[in-house]
């Protein structure tokens, strides 16, 4: 175990694939990100994640207000070169959540394109077909019970 020389260390714990990410062979979360500890000049223990260890010892601090995105989709990669400063919409936009998938289409369900005055964005930020909500509206009048 190499103790004191924590770029030393850090690297003991990274194996570069073919795509150039260094995978995190130490420990992980649950969600599969690296974690790493360092020892500080007054001896206190800090607790990092690999990534963000990795790209703060190569291009300086984070900045106020932003998230890493790790721009090669693989979250045990800590190659700094493969990480980006972004707000936390931007990033959660680029992933693969059900939401960030959603608000990539460009066409609802029956096909019809999402710009413009087609659609309509709710105040939850949820984008809706106009289209489809005047066929469903002109369904329910016509299947509305008349009245006696």
């Amino acid at each position: 175990m190499i103790r004191g020389d924590d770029p030393r260390r850090f690297q003991s714990y990274v194996a570069v694939d073919a795509n150039g990410c260094w995978i995190w062979t130490g420990g992980r979360t649950a969600n599969g990100y690296g974690q790493f500890s360092t020892t500080t000049e007054t001896g206190a223990r800090e607790h990092w994640y690999a990534h963000r260890w990795s790209y703060t010892q190569t291009f300086g601090p984070i900045p106020d207000g932003m998230q890493l995105d790790h721009l090669c989709r693989v979250r045990a990669c800590c190659n700094p070169s493969h990480l980006e400063p972004v707000t936390q919409t931007v990033n959660i936009l680029r992933g693969e959540s059900p939401y960030a998938k959603k608000a990539r289409q460009s066409h609802c369900k029956w096909g019809h394109e999402l710009t413009g005055n087609n659609v309509r964005v709710k105040k939850n930020g949820c984008r809706q077909c106009r289209e489809c909500d005047r066929i469903r509206e002109k369904a329910r009048r016509v299947h509305r019970p008349q009245a006696a």
